[in-house]
């Protein structure tokens, strides 16, 4: 069974909460699944314990997961800033998921530093910024945020002391509990979208996760269709044009890209979450083990990577994108044309391969920073 959280950081939380009146919740910009689900999952394990809370996102989330806001706790910074500072101000207990460091808030980075609540990071994502919480619980062996809520809620729920004695031992999470369903949906969409549908970073304790989840009622037939089923007709018209006329793959390199204009946006009237998974479809190609989703954005280039051998995106994200993130699953951004996009990214790659021992794929041994 999993061992991923020491028993010392499970006291200390469930002392944070015991004093705790008024929570606020926040993960990172651009919300994806686990972002949300993690969110949704500890908005309604605090409100079962009658503590108020709120979420507040920095940026709005696809409207695909919009059924796991349920209760309409979220609130989007862009939209309601005066509203949401008061929120900030109020907070005696700030719990930040699936992000490592405050930057990744945007716009609401300072106020929470400024805030003299306390602060706890819940997240699976390596080199967190322990610095800016008091409490950090962190675990990158896990698929994702989801799924350290979960042992994290199981441990909570029914610890039993007599595992260990230390309180730096990771503890032994048997599966001994019961959640609700309200939480237990959030949990399984979360671990079910950082994992593509159970496609990568999947151990077998995430499919133990999963199993219990079910046990308890989820509907997994109904998650994934809400999530990888319930798009727009003018999404799956761009992906087709993305497919058929936005994508390169580079053979020499053992990789692909897509280029995500503006002018594809405005043409397929794109919404927030439409090019989700994009980023994975050049790795269903014979032969392509790295990826890269490259999105025109107003003053700058979001990138996406994705790789399935030994390459690590998080340091190559780290050398060339200004960003980073996981081993196989990373992102960053660019300041240059978005014409010039696809000259930089094959200069990165050349640059990348040259500091490699290169075996037909290029094995992970880019110096880190």
């Amino acid at each position: 069974m999993g061992r991923y959280i020491k028993k010392i950081e499970v006291e200390k939380f469930q002392d944070i909460l015991d004093r705790t009146h008024n929570a606020l919740i926040i993960s990172h910009l651009n919300p994806d699944g686990d972002a949300i689900g993690s969110s949704m999952a500890m908005y309604n394990y605090l409100d079962g314990l009658g503590i108020n809370c709120s979420v507040v996102l920095p940026s709005s989330y696809p409207d695909y997961l919009g059924f796991l806001d349920n209760k309409n706790p979220i609130k989007i910074f862009t939209k309601d800033s005066k509203a949401i500072l008061d929120i900030i101000n109020s907070a005696d207990l700030v719990i930040a998921l699936d992000f490592n460091q405050l930057k990744r808030v945007d716009e609401l980075e300072t106020h929470i530093a400024n805030s003299s609540a306390t602060k706890v990071l819940i997240d699976h994502h390596p080199f967190p910024v322990r610095e800016s919480f008091d409490l950090v619980i962190s675990n990158t062996e896990v698929s994702s945020t989801c799924e350290l809520l979960f042992w994290l809620f199981n441990l909570m729920q029914e610890p039993e002391k007599e595992v260990v004695e230390s309180s730096n031992v990771l503890l032994d999470c048997g599966v001994r509990f019961n959640l609700s369903l309200d939480i237990a949906e959030p949990l399984y969409v979360g671990m079910m979208t950082d994992t593509n549908n159970f496609a990568n970073s999947v151990s077998s304790d995430t499919l133990l996760m999963a199993s219990r989840l079910i046990d308890l009622g989820v509907d997994k037939e109904k998650l994934q269709n809400l999530v990888f089923g319930g798009f727009s007709e003018n999404r799956m018209r761009l992906m087709g044009h993305m497919l058929l006329n936005r994508m390169v793959v580079l053979e020499k390199y053992n990789a692909g890209f897509i280029l995500f204009s503006k002018e594809d946006q405005e043409r397929f009237n794109y919404n927030v979450g439409d090019s989700e998974g994009f980023v994975n479809l050049p790795l269903n190609i014979q032969g392509v083990f790295l990826s890269a989703l490259f999105t025109e954005k107003e003053g700058e280039i979001r990138v996406s990577l994705r790789s399935t051998n030994d390459f690590s995106v998080n340091k190559f994200s780290k050398l060339h994108f200004n960003g980073g993130g996981h081993e196989r699953a990373a992102g960053g951004r660019l300041n240059i044309k978005f014409d010039e996009v696809a000259d930089y990214f094959e200069k990165a790659l050349e640059q990348s391969y040259q500091n490699c021992i290169c075996d037909n794929l290029c094995k992970d041994n880019l110096k880190s920073e």
